[in-house]
């Protein structure tokens, strides 16, 4: 607010006088960014702790094996050994990667963890063995390999044990504060409620219309008025205040807010922060103004051309690994159902432009007058259909829709015009996800299951428009990665 002086200049009204001091909790602690998607830091200390650990193990068990240093010293400072040392760690972190063991909610079940860490060291031998047999120059000396095997698991046994009872495991690291009780800071609140190993706690919510201290919108409940936010900071020692405010005008406490900010205190919109927990951004109450201001959805002109040029070179090349399968299960269809073997429909591409997309045929060949989603147990699907669909051979023959451009590897899945049309009108920015090109996997594919509702559509949109606004090769890294776990374990498939 503005007042005049008497000199005729403009002066800034003086605000309430309040002691200065830094606000330096908790946050900031508990997720990391990576490629525009946040990790928990616990998954990615305990991922780096065992690269330590197992590169270590491969270390001692050298010299268990030679018991000599003039042997053990010539052996470690022979480049080629720790190229050796290198594929064993990450073959290992692989293994232990899909197996799920480094899902934070798997640390708090022991037994379980055991079985996984059993099926990891399996699976780590048969894709060793496999490896030696291929390059022999990479093989470890196997009585190093089966020491190091032992040390390792031993160690692993008590690191995840020390990191399964820690303290601050199972002890909430950052207290948020939601400022106001609209809906999207109650839907937040459930997710951090059901996503403990995140270590969130949500305080309370401040009311924004009149005293209501008490009154549950999830638990905890209400704690105290919008007025009361200094106060309350202080009394919870709030680490970040969330806004959730249904109504901002005229309520939003300007002054506040600013004081906390420069004191050091993180406050963001509750749709940010969803959006960091979940990977996913809501569209329920989103604002154009938080698009438009918030970071995100560039396209970048590099990276856009080194996705064409990964497009390229790895269809090619899948196009040929694959020849040998493709060829199978097109028998396999012919036999299993005739023709047709594949089957082709009319897609949206970037741009809004349509496109024919190729697949091997899993359902009957009854003619539909109506598009619909496929359902769980359809029974239009064919036995050979049900089989392929699970582990999805179906979209081998896709690969030459990337290789013409029509597609890439990774991105939102393309989707018949007539669901485009219903779509863009029951779901806000639907048409934004033809900004890219549609893909044979995505962000959606691998965090939601197979969509066969108007609701389903609209969660997968959400991760769609999450991809799209975080589009970089980091990213898309991770969903390879993720994609192989999904069709490994046959997840999410109809």
């Amino acid at each position: 607010m503005y007042w005049q002086n008497e000199g005729g200049g403009a002066g800034v009204a003086s605000a309430p006088s309040r002691d200065f001091r830094l606000i330096h909790r908790n946050y900031g602690r508990t997720l990391v960014r990576i490629g525009g998607h946040y990790f928990p830091r616990k998954s990615l200390l305990l991922a780096a702790s065992e690269t330590v650990l197992i590169m270590s193990s491969l270390v001692m068990a050298t010299a268990l094996r030679f018991l000599d240093l003039q042997v053990i010293n010539e052996y470690l400072f022979q480049p080629r050994t720790w190229v050796r040392f290198g594929l064993v760690t990450a073959i290992c972190q692989l293994a232990l990667y899909y197996n799920e063991l480094y899902h934070l909610p798997a640390l708090r079940n022991l037994s379980a963890q055991l079985v996984r860490a059993m099926r990891a060291v399996g699976l780590t031998m048969l894709v060793l063995a496999f490896v030696y047999y291929l390059v022999p120059v990479a093989r470890l000396e196997r009585g190093i390999a089966v020491l190091a095997a032992a040390v390792a698991f031993i160690l692993m046994f008590f690191l995840r044990l020390s990191f399964g009872f820690g303290k601050d495991f199972t002890h909430p690291v950052e207290r948020v504060l939601v400022l106001g009780t609209g809906d999207t800071g109650v839907w937040l609140a459930h997710e951090i409620m059901r996503r403990p190993e995140l270590q969130y706690k949500v305080v309370g919510f401040l009311d924004e219309k009149c005293p209501q201290s008490g009154r549950l919108v999830v638990s905890p409940g209400i704690i105290g008025e919008v007025s009361q936010l200094e106060e309350i900071v202080d009394r919870e020692e709030i680490d970040r205040v969330v806004i959730s405010l249904a109504e901002r005008r005229g309520i939003m406490p300007i002054r506040e807010l600013t004081g906390l900010k420069v004191q050091g205190l993180p406050i963001e919109d509750a749709h940010s922060i969803y959006e960091r927990l979940t990977g996913r951004i809501m569209l329920e109450h989103l604002r154009p103004s938080w698009i438009i201001l918030s970071d995100g959805f560039g396209k970048s002109r590099l990276v856009v051309m080194f996705k064409r040029i990964v497009d390229i070179l790895v269809s090619a090349f899948l196009i040929l690994l694959a020849s040998p399968l493709m060829a199978i299960t097109a028998i396999s269809i012919l036999l299993d159902s005739g023709k047709p073997i594949f089957y082709r429909q009319e897609r949206v591409g970037r741009g809004g432009r349509n496109f024919m997309i190729w697949k091997f045929r899993s359902m009957r060949t009854d003619p539909e007058n109506t598009p619909q989603w496929t359902a769980s147990n359809d029974p239009r699907i064919t036995r050979v259909g049900n089989f392929i669909r699970k582990y999805r051979l179906d979209e081998l023959p896709q690969l030459l829709n990337v290789l013409r451009g029509e597609m890439s590897l990774i991105g939102p899945r393309p989707e018949i015009p007539y669901y485009c049309e219903l779509l863009e009108r029951e779901i806000p920015y639907f048409n934004q996800r033809h900004s890219v090109r549609p893909g044979i996997t995505g962000w959606a594919q691998v965090k939601f299951q197979y969509g066969a509702s108007l609701e389903d559509a609209k969660t997968k949109f959400e991760y769609d428009l999450f991809y799209i606004k975080h589009l970089s090769v980091l990213l898309d890294l991770a969903i390879i990665l993720e994609t192989v776990k999904v069709v490994f374990l046959g997840k999410g498939a109809r």
